[in-house]
């Protein structure tokens, strides 16, 4: 299953998106507070870079895939307003990413 993902645009936008908002959540659920309750800042250094790479690849297909698939502005807009909140790429995923 994961193959045939790959081999399109829109399947890696899928399988980013969906990493994207698990590291969004470690950022925010276990990072964040290792950081301030534990005293652990290198907590959020790790997952943050991580969060921050995912994030940018997620911008870079989501480009890819509105110019390939002509979405409307709205639909891209929206698709990235997803990637700020949490459960947002999930959501994204089920309302916009699926054929």
């Amino acid at each position: 299953m994961v193959s045939e993902l790959i081999k399109s645009a829109l399947g890696r936008l899928r399988i980013i998106a969906f990493l994207e908002g698990i590291s969004f959540l470690a950022l925010l659920g276990i990072a964040m507070p290792l950081k301030y309750l534990a005293g652990l800042p290198q907590a959020v250094r790790i997952v943050g870079m991580a969060h921050g790479v995912l994030f940018v690849l997620f911008v870079l297909l989501l480009i890819q895939v509105a110019i390939e698939k002509s979405w409307p502005l709205k639909k891209s807009a929206l698709s990235f307003a997803s990637s700020l909140i949490p459960f947002g790429t999930f959501y994204a995923d089920a309302r916009w990413f699926r054929n």
